[in-house]
């Protein structure tokens, strides 16, 4: 589990193919206590398992299937990425609940100021934002953010100088593909709810679990 708090941003130095899958090696600071094989760290906001490590670097292997449900595959060597180490029990949990799961790729869909800050519009399937309330929590690129406004089909959020300066969020323009991992309280809710077969409450629901 992470928290949506970028602790370093580092590098793509390439993306390659290996075997049936893929090897992604990122350059970054060295942590105090170095990274070891077999842990978690989330790029972008992918949970992705170190499978080689060195004093500044880090290899960990992409299925298809990642590549294919994330923004990852548009990166060019050098691109900037979000880095977070998993959630330590005891730790602060200065963000939110995040999986490192990407729900789907979104699209910076608008960038507009807002004083000293930038709201983005971020456009995502209706489904994301229907699990999406307002002053919520949502992961962009792995960065922990407040929903600031709702629409069908997208939500907003707004970025403070420092976390546009702290993370590759300021190398975003319109039209960019962004990771995008929704709420997992939210997750439950909404599938408890049955809002993705298109349910809602109703009076058996409620009596089948007990509220009657």
């Amino acid at each position: 589990m992470f928290t949506g708090l970028v602790q370093k941003v580092g590098a793509l130095r390439r993306l390659s193919r290996a075997g049936e899958g893929w090897s992604l090696e990122v350059a970054h600071e060295p942590w105090p206590d170095a990274l070891v094989l077999g842990e978690s760290v989330a790029v972008q906001g992918a949970c992705l398992t170190v499978t080689a490590a060195g004093r500044g670097f880090f290899t960990a292997d992409l299925l298809d299937e990642t590549l294919g449900r994330t923004a990852l595959r548009g990166l060019a060597e050098g691109a900037r990425l979000n880095l977070e180490r998993a959630l330590a029990v005891g730790e602060r949990l200065g963000g939110h609940i995040v999986s490192g799961h990407v729900d789907e790729v979104g699209t910076l869909a608008g960038v507009a100021a807002r004083g000293r800050d930038v709201a983005w519009r971020i456009a995502c399937s209706a489904a994301l934002a229907r699990q999406t309330v307002l002053k919520g929590s949502v992961a962009v690129e792995g960065v922990s953010l407040t929903v600031s406004g709702l629409g069908d089909d997208c939500f907003e959020v707004n970025l403070i100088p420092h976390t546009l300066q702290s993370t590759s969020l300021c190398d975003r323009r319109v039209g960019d593909a962004l990771n995008l991992e929704g709420d997992l309280v939210g997750k439950y809710v909404a599938r408890l709810l049955g809002r993705d077969a298109g349910g809602g409450v109703s009076e058996r629901l409620l009596e089948e679990n007990g509220f009657l």
